[in-house]
């Protein structure tokens, strides 16, 4: 590999609630399912946004994204960006730290060799937690079946580790590289998870992301679009992920000794919820996350209620006919309803009576992330 010359890096910074830096080493990606934008102008993906905002010559996205009609979309190129492939090697003090809030490590376009040199940079940095976080899982569960099955870890690792330790120095002993070395998969510094935003990205990811070996498993469900429940998940019925036809389902929150009746895989360790931001945000029934706390309480998983959103909940009556109030249905993927002025025969008082949410556009700021009067701030442990 030809020398490079490395600034010393600044930690990514970054206002997600449940990390502390974030890395992007690809940039690039796709839509894939109603989470990243729905039809027509609702939602979208920040990513997305953020990258045609800078997608102009010279800028970091050029090439990446585009305005399209006064609309970002990704243009479908990703990359390997050398620059910022070994930041974490340099920031000394212990953080955990998101991997690429920028795009999908387990995007179908990127090649393996891509993947075992991120990983290869993880695996150099003990210090450090990293927490990816893909809509691919059923990709991500191939590449570690993939290392188990033709041990390419050993080569695919130990190559990129002899390449980038010349910038290593003189920080780590000749003890400490051996050590480093002889890891294996699961590493116990990274957490792997799976991005839902409804029943069916849940049904479809989760299978997935619990047959893949990881310290930590753990599900962003953000932005929320329906009500999820993790107790009823489809069993796989093979190592392709394909689902039983005998109809079992499992509770993805409870501990594995409890599903051997089902050879079912493994719970999950950690659940995030939150609502949509943006210009274009989609409202959360707030019935969504109370379900959701529940869940993880009565199985004991930890839970992080990231946001609200642009949208907050309030007792009717209290904004009256504001103009950005609107009531959103319990069942569906958060549909904005029209003002209180604009109900016709459908009045308030019907529409609460069926469990409608009197919800009112205020800013994500604004919204906060107290959830009944309480933050939920939990974090994963690490097994053994």
């Amino acid at each position: 590999m030809a020398s490079m010359i490395l600034r010393k890096p600044v930690a990514e910074h970054t206002a997600i609630e449940w990390t502390d830096a974030t890395w992007n080493p690809i940039r690039g990606c796709t839509r894939v399912s109603s989470g990243c934008g729905g039809p027509g102008k609702q939602g979208g993906c920040y990513a997305e946004q953020i990258a045609a905002r800078f997608s102009k010559p010279g800028q970091p996205f050029h090439g990446f994204a585009e305005m399209r009609n006064g609309e970002a979309r990704w243009t479908g190129k990703l990359a390997l960006i050398e620059d910022a492939l070994t930041l974490p090697l340099r920031w000394r003090k212990p953080r955990k730290i998101f991997v690429n809030s920028m795009s999908d490590l387990f995007h179908e376009a990127l090649p393996d060799s891509a993947i075992d040199r991120v990983f290869a940079v993880m695996s150099l940095c003990p210090q450090h937690t990293f927490q990816v976080l893909t809509k691919r899982p059923e990709r991500m569960r191939e590449y570690f079946a993939a290392l188990a099955r033709d041990d390419r870890a050993l080569d695919g690792l130990g190559r990129w580790h002899a390449e980038l330790a010349p910038l290593l120095g003189e920080a780590v002993s000749d003890e400490q590289w051996e050590a480093m070395l002889s890891q294996d998969f699961p590493l116990p510094n990274v957490w792997l998870g799976t991005s839902c935003e409804d029943q069916a990205t849940v049904d479809e990811r989760i299978p997935h992301l619990l047959q893949t070996p990881a310290a930590v498993r753990f599900v962003s469900l953000e932005p929320l679009l329906g009500a999820i429940d993790l107790t009823k998940i489809p069993v796989p019925d093979d190592q392709a992920g394909k689902y039983a036809g005998h109809g079992y389902t499992f509770n993805a929150l409870q501990r594995e000794d409890d599903l051997t009746l089902f050879n079912a895989p493994a719970h999950l360790d950690w659940v995030i919820a939150g609502g949509e931001s943006g210009q274009r945000a989609r409202p959360a029934h707030p019935d969504w996350f109370r379900s959701l706390q529940k869940q993880c309480e009565a199985a004991d998983v930890p839970f992080f209620f990231k946001q609200w959103g642009e949208w907050a909940p309030i007792p009717y009556g209290e904004e009256g006919a504001n103009p950005r109030a609107g009531f959103c249905h319990p069942g569906g993927h958060g549909a904005k309803w029209p003002s209180p002025e604009g109900l016709g025969e459908y009045g308030p008082h019907w529409l609460q009576e069926h469990g409608f949410a009197h919800v009112v556009k205020v800013g994500k700021k604004a919204a906060g992330r107290l959830l009944d009067g309480v933050e939920h701030s939990a974090f994963p442990q690490v097994r053994a």
